[in-house]
């Protein structure tokens, strides 16, 4: 007679083990089965570009909603690296729910099956939320991942039964599950053992497969992001000089032929864009094909406007150098850098749609949904403030905004440089936050006057004699006027500025020094046109730059 329940240990003893899958294989087939359902969305969601797939569109809701000590500790922790790191940790974390999700149907794989469509539900709720998703491509792509997620379980769980001394003909079919591999259908026609050799690498070549399968569609999915029609378009722009670009560039190289920016291991006066740097909140930075793309001017003003790339093309006749720096930069941070911007001057854009009296801030937002704001005297207090199309002489990089992005000199990036700009929003400083103040940052971002030593690096190893300090100094909208040096406690020493390119560009400074055998410190501070120098009181970056003095230490022989 049957035993009633199969907790009896001498039961079980007595019947062969209850049929399910394997612990190890379970586990393998959930993970695998997960990894392909996130390699298939985001396939998916490339082909419909620039829609995002469930892995970034899930790491973006995270960002959006993540508390900013959260954020500060990725940056602190993984530098510029945050973002994929913040990719990889999503991966990872479905990766190992599949896991567990399929030890969790180790007799069947209905739990896997509904937990996969699960997260394909909240795949589909997050790619909708996105500011470039919509629920039609969320669907679609969601309806994709799980397909595939389902297919690729279904398959393994097949091939992960595992091995007994003897297959009975009710092994099969009685219990409604799917029909089990060839080999195991053989064993139970003839009653005769299953190899277990047999079954392990069927499972783990299906295994195999998949994984591979995975890795192969998630770059796919990259490499047909990167052949987007945004970059066709961008490389099939020619900029047209405008007015003063003859002047800026002969002051550029007047200013690049002196002897201070000669000087070996200085930072050159005009950034190349590769060597830019890179801060936004985009995980999957957007791809904007500026044939369907358009500028919005909307909110307290006369009338609002619509300008193509084509208008702002035809009317960005305005090139300026422009040093642009993150309010993230510590002191002798790299975050910073300088270009020679080309675009249309806000100020004629706002004049033409007509600020109305009471609008007190310029809100703006990317086609991403990121936004900042600053305020509108910004705009109008003779500042450079441009909606630029080009930098350093060609169309905007797809990284730094193409087509179009906002440059406002003197004011940190986190308040007025939207890149991928979609709108302009006149509204009040009191009825609008961007995206960073609500997270713990100021309201107003004005540049903090800076001062960087370049050469020699900290912790340098150097020969005793004539040896260059140099850097540079920042100052956007009011200019430097005097840069100092100081060798360990002894007097400020003044030091020889470069070229300026203009009060909104950083300058180049060197100071001649005779190194002594020892240990010495080195110490840089900037005076800037109104006469301030820069405080030597430390502080941090939040909550609206840091300040202190930039020093490094070397050793001279």
């Amino acid at each position: 007679m049957p035993p009633d329940n199969d907790d009896d240990d001498n039961d079980d003893a007595a019947q062969p083990a209850p049929e399910g899958v394997g612990p190890g294989r379970a586990a393998t087939a959930g993970a695998v089965a997960a990894g392909a359902a996130l390699a298939a969305g985001e396939l998916a969601a490339s082909l419909a570009a620039p829609l995002p797939g469930p892995v970034y569109a899930v790491a973006n809701r995270v960002v959006d909603k993540a508390p900013g000590w959260f954020v500060e500790l990725g940056k602190t922790v993984f530098g510029l690296a945050d973002k994929p790191a913040l990719i990889a940790g999503t991966t990872l974390i479905a990766v190992a729910i599949g896991a567990a999700l399929g030890l969790a149907s180790r007799r069947s794989p209905r739990n896997a099956q509904a937990g996969i469509a699960a997260f394909g539900l909240l795949g589909m709720g997050a790619v909708a939320a996105d500011a470039r998703g919509g629920w039609v491509g969320a669907v679609v792509v969601n309806a994709v991942a799980v397909a595939v997620g389902w297919a690729v379980l279904t398959v393994l769980h097949r091939r992960a039964f595992p091995s007994r001394e003897t297959v009975s003909p009710t092994a099969t079919g009685d219990d409604g599950e799917p029909r089990r591999p060839l080999h195991l259908r053989r064993a139970v026609l003839t009653g005769t053992p299953v190899n277990p050799a047999v079954t392990r690498r069927s499972f783990l070549t299906a295994a195999g497969v998949a994984g591979a399968g995975a890795v192969v569609a998630g770059a796919a999915a990259g490499q047909l992001r990167a052949r987007s029609s945004a970059r066709t378009a961008r490389d099939a722009v020619t900029l047209v000089p405008g007015a003063g670009a003859r002047e800026v560039a002969a002051a550029v190289a007047d200013a690049e032929s002196s002897s201070v920016a000669a000087t070996p291991g200085i930072s050159p006066l005009v950034t190349p864009n590769r060597d830019f740097y890179l801060i936004d909140t985009a995980l999957l930075r957007p791809q904007v094909d500026p044939a369907n793309w358009s500028l919005r001017i909307t909110g307290m003003v006369d009338r609002e406007l619509t300008f193509t790339y084509d208008d702002l093309l035809a009317r960005a006749t305005t090139v300026a150098p422009v040093t642009l720096s993150c309010v993230s930069n510590e002191v002798g941070g790299t975050l910073v850098g300088n270009a020679v911007w080309q675009g249309v001057p806000l100020v004629d854009l706002l004049d033409e749609a007509g600020v109305q009296p009471g609008a007190t801030q310029v809100a703006s937002r990317s086609v991403d949904g990121w936004t900042c704001g600053f305020p509108t005297e910004a705009a109008y207090d003779g500042r450079t403030a441009l909606v630029a199309v080009g930098m350093n002489g060609e169309a905007l990089p797809l990284d730094h905004g193409f087509p179009a992005r906002l440059v406002v000199s003197g004011l940190y990036g986190y308040v007025s440089a939207t890149k991928w700009l979609s709108e302009i929003e006149l509204t009040t400083l009191e009825g609008f936050d961007g995206y960073w103040i609500p997270r713990g940052w100021s309201k107003l971002g004005p540049v903090k006057t800076q001062s960087r030593i370049d050469t020699p690096r900290r912790g340098a190893d150097l020969t005793a004699g004539e040896t260059a300090v140099a850097g540079v100094a920042w100052a956007p909208h009011t200019g430097i006027a005097k840069v100092e040096v100081q060798v360990d406690d002894g007097p400020w020493r003044e030091a020889t500025l470069g070229e300026a390119l203009g009060p909104d560009a950083w300058l180049q400074w060197v100071l001649p020094w005779s190194a002594t055998p020892g240990r010495h410190t080195l110490r840089v501070r900037a005076t800037d046109a109104s006469g301030a120098t820069q405080t030597d009181v430390k502080a941090p970056p939040v909550p609206d730059g840091a300040t202190g003095w930039h020093e490094v230490t070397v050793t001279v022989a």
